[in-house]
């Protein structure tokens, strides 16, 4: 068997396949076999899978160009993993700070995809101008309160003073 550079991804994809394969068959299988210590691998296969997507639609639409602006996905899947380890977890701070990740992300897309395609494109799509104008309306929403609730924060007490605070130097 000869191995040339074409075909060399293909083998290593091919072959973590099998092992993964193996080793879902093996939980199936066996109740030794413990699946949790996968779920640290949530922020990497978020990422590896979301830029999976984002090729395949540009491979399908052939609109390669988009790529100037979908790095700014990668946030958003990073965003997707630790929503995840939060969830498995069972972590709400975690779960809260993903969320706020995949929309620092989601934003971070439209303004670059709004730049890219009205000013350097002539690819004419009407997708970006509505999404400028949801996120318009989500920012105008959010902050004037009628989205949801504005949390406020109680004053934060007073720290007093202990007996075992050290004096002040003289």
């Amino acid at each position: 068997m000869q191995i040339n550079r074409s075909n060399t991804g293909a083998l290593i994809v091919g072959t973590l396949l099998i092992v993964f394969g193996l080793m879902a068959l093996a939980g199936r299988f066996f109740s030794f076999v413990d699946w949790d210590f996968i779920w640290p691998f949530a922020i990497p296969g978020s990422i590896i899978g979301g830029i999976g997507l984002v090729l395949l639609f540009q491979n399908i639409t052939g609109h390669w160009e988009s790529m100037s602006y979908f790095w700014t996905l990668i946030i958003t899947f990073v965003g997707v993993g630790i929503y995840v380890m939060g969830w498995y977890g069972g972590d709400e701070n975690q779960k809260r700070s993903g969320w706020r990740v995949m929309k620092t992300g989601f934003i971070l897309f439209i303004i670059f995809g709004v730049f890219f395609e009205t000013i350097f494109s002539s690819y004419s799509n009407i997708l970006f101008p509505l999404l400028l104008i949801a996120l318009g309306a989500y920012l105008v929403l959010t902050r004037s309160g009628l989205l949801g609730a504005k949390k406020t924060h109680e004053p934060s007490k007073p720290i007093e003073p202990s007996d075992h605070s050290i004096p002040p130097a003289s």
